[in-house]
């Protein structure tokens, strides 16, 4: 067994995307002979959990833990709802309030890279230690965001010689609301800085969609590898039958900057044609709903329709998803959001119902629904195809034959990502 140490801020008992990817690479990494040791933080400020995750975790696993300053718990002082939503990296940019923009300006100014840049130092000095008392642990790899744990492998490697792989769940500098921050100069600067010196001393960078990655390419000499997020073997409790009504389903936050007031506007156009489409219509939004989104959906006419079941656990979002007639995808419709393909999108396809996503032009997620064909995918002005396709698979829905067609996904398995991470360990090696 090839020994790993893996740095990473998002672990269980915290709930949300951005614990899944080590968690599962973790899940799996023995079945390809590489034994996983955990540094995690003692006392993190999750802004959600979800204890369910704890269950996944595989017995023995070595975990390192050291306590961190975590700034967010303080500002929870003055709001603790609007600071568990920036911990998380949900950032509404529309009319921020005059706290928001004090919080924004300290996060993106005062904490370069992030509110965590505070554990570095320290985990550095501990971790050196541990790394020359063991040995045998050739290589380390950092995950962010968040991007400051990216410091703590550089100066490892620095120290001592050691091999380090940087993972990036999401960009860094071109991240969607890296603008919003609102930053001087000076910081944006050091933020460059910080990106391109990580970009050029990591031995490799793991990428999560193919934009990012010849973003990077771009950046360094280093080699810039992809692989994506992925899905997993579920056992649901017990045999998941379809909802009754045509049930459009998203899982995940809904906020103001991703609110496709075209699917709104189109589904209130078909209700308004068809009764009995109205009849059977439901829009289950399974998450966190901003009030815009909401105001929308009753502007045309659809809150009847609506059902809004909150933020629910990963094994609850997975029975949504199998029950679903039609799962949503929306991408917020921004240049910068071409580069994200969500997590969930991975997990929809395990689902096998029709996806139907709203996006950027030119977004990875496009490419991927026509490979496996899961579903088609729509630009914001592409109204009338998608009022097309609605319809179609409510006719589908009527004739009880709308179904998922996907093909060749297991690719996206997380124990197939996982052999080909664990392969590139060992060739770094």
């Amino acid at each position: 067994m090839k020994r790993v140490l893996i740095i990473c801020y998002y672990w269980p008992p915290a709930g949300g995307p951005g614990v899944q990817r080590w968690l599962k690479f973790v899940k799996y990494f023995r079945d390809f002979g590489v034994e996983p040791v955990l540094y995690i933080p003692k006392n993190p400020n999750y802004p959600v959990t979800d204890t369910s995750l704890s269950e996944e975790i595989p017995k023995g696993l070595e975990v390192l833990q050291k306590k961190i300053r975590e700034p967010y718990k303080y500002a929870q002082l003055f709001s603790k709802k609007k600071t568990q939503k920036m911990s998380s990296g949900i950032i509404e940019e529309k009319n921020p309030s005059a706290l928001e923009k004090l919080m924004l300006f300290a996060r993106g100014n005062l904490f370069i890279p992030d509110a965590r840049v505070g554990w570095v130092r320290p985990s550095v000095a501990f971790l050196k230690n541990y790394l020359t008392e063991n040995k045998d642990i050739e290589t380390v790899i950092t995950t962010g965001p968040p991007h400051s744990l990216h410091l703590i492998g550089m100066q490892l490697k620095e120290n001592l010689g050691i091999r380090w792989i940087a993972d990036f769940r999401d960009p860094w500098t071109t991240i969607h609301y890296h603008k919003s921050l609102r930053l001087t100069k000076s910081a944006q600067k050091k933020h460059k800085r910080m990106e391109r010196e990580v970009l050029q001393s990591a031995d490799t960078i793991v990428v999560t969609s193919p934009s990012t990655q010849r973003d990077f390419q771009k950046m360094t000499n280093r080699p810039v590898a992809l692989i994506t997020n992925g899905f997993d073997t579920i056992s649901l409790d017990e045999k998941i039958n379809r909802d009754e009504k045509f049930s459009l389903v998203h899982i995940g936050s809904l906020l103001s900057n991703r609110n496709p007031k075209l699917l709104w506007e189109t589904l209130s156009e078909i209700c308004l044609e068809n009764a009995q489409f109205k009849e059977d219509l439901v829009i289950k939004l399974v998450g966190l709903v901003s009030k815009e989104v909401k105001d929308t959906i009753a502007s045309v006419g659809l809150s009847e329709k609506l059902e809004l079941p909150g933020y629910v656990s990963h094994q609850e979002a997975q029975q949504y998803q199998h029950k679903a007639q039609v799962l949503l995808l929306v991408e917020m419709n921004k240049a910068e959001t071409q580069v994200i393909l969500p997590g969930k999108l991975f997990e929809y396809l395990r689902a096998k119902r029709p996806i139907l996503a709203i996006g950027p032009e030119g977004s990875d997620i496009e490419p991927i629904l026509e490979d496996v064909g899961a579903g088609v995918f729509f630009g914001y002005s592409d109204k009338e195809k998608l009022k097309e396709q609605l319809i179609q698979h409510y006719q589908n829905y009527q004739d009880n034959a709308l179904e998922n067609l996907s093909v060749a996904i297991e690719q996206y398995h997380r124990k197939a990502l996982t052999e080909k991470y664990a392969q590139l360990i060992k060739r770094l090696s």
